[in-house]
């Protein structure tokens, strides 16, 4: 009898832990939640997590929605997150040969057209970040606040440290003869050839962004720590954030304190110091 008692409580831990265990959410690969707009001649892939005022997340070059995975909890608490596949990326296939940054500002915009979202907070990564300020350019009515991590304005050795700089040109010197033959060799190419090329924005340019503006870099980034300095000199209504001891994933390597800091800046009256 008492073996069977053992047993039976056994048993019935066994499902209480298991019931206990939430499993994790699938971002960026979730049928729950996740739907497709016919925006500017493909279709884009997006998920909305949680209510509340629009936060649009953008993530960087040949990324997908799961970029955020470490972010989406925490802002799906209190803001209606909408995280979306750039043009020709993650689940938003687009077999054309064209790729701007400004054509994915464009989508963006089209996509809150789509959603019936008048305007909303904007956080980018890398080429995200680069989205999120052309987006502040482009259409600023879209744009409430924004917090860019990790951009760059043109695609040099000034912008990107040495390594990077290299390691893409050697890339490009290695692969520029090839004859690319399958949907997914292209697309690799025409997603790298973005980044090699572009993006061409002039410093003039930002005093288009009207919005409060919060642009973040990691100390150990692969953008020059002078060339963030110069996006946020160049910006009207910003603040700057340089993360000690970060690498380009400022948002992943530090969640925790890039979604505190950055729901502040969201939250908290912006003071303009200048």
């Amino acid at each position: 009898m008492k073996k069977h008692l053992i047993i039976l409580f056994a048993l019935q831990l066994v499902v209480l832990l298991a019931l206990g265990q939430e499993k994790p959410i699938p971002y960026g690969n979730n049928p729950a939640v996740g739907r497709y707009y016919d925006i500017r001649g493909f279709k884009m892939y997006c998920e909305v997590y949680g209510t509340g005022k629009p936060l649009l997340m953008i993530h960087g070059n040949g990324g997908d929605i799961s970029a955020f995975t470490k972010n989406i909890p925490y802002f799906s608490k209190k803001y209606m997150v909408i995280v979306a596949d750039s043009r020709a990326q993650g689940k938003s296939v687009d077999g054309r040969d064209s790729l701007s940054f400004e054509m994915m500002a464009d989508d963006f915009a089209a996509l809150l057209d789509a959603m019936h979202i008048k305007s909303s907070y904007v956080i980018g990564w890398s080429d995200g970040g680069i989205n999120a300020l052309l987006l502040a350019m482009r259409h600023p009515e879209k744009v409430v606040r924004l917090a860019s991590t990790g951009a760059n304005l043109w695609p040099d050795s000034t912008a990107l440290i040495p390594s990077e700089w290299k390691g893409e040109r050697d890339y490009y010197d290695a692969n520029k003869n090839k004859t690319f033959t399958t949907a997914k060799e292209k697309n690799d190419w025409k997603i790298f050839m973005l980044d090699w090329l572009q993006p061409n924005v002039p410093l003039s340019a930002l005093k288009q962004i009207n919005c409060p503006s919060l642009i973040i870099s990691g100390d150990h980034d692969l953008i020059v720590l002078q060339h963030t300095v110069l996006i946020y000199q160049n910006i009207p209504h910003a603040y700057l954030w340089i993360l000690p001891d970060s690498p380009h994933h400022t948002l992943k390597a530090h969640a925790d304190e890039f979604n505190k800091k950055v729901d502040e800046f969201f939250t908290k009256p912006f003071h303009n110091w200048n």
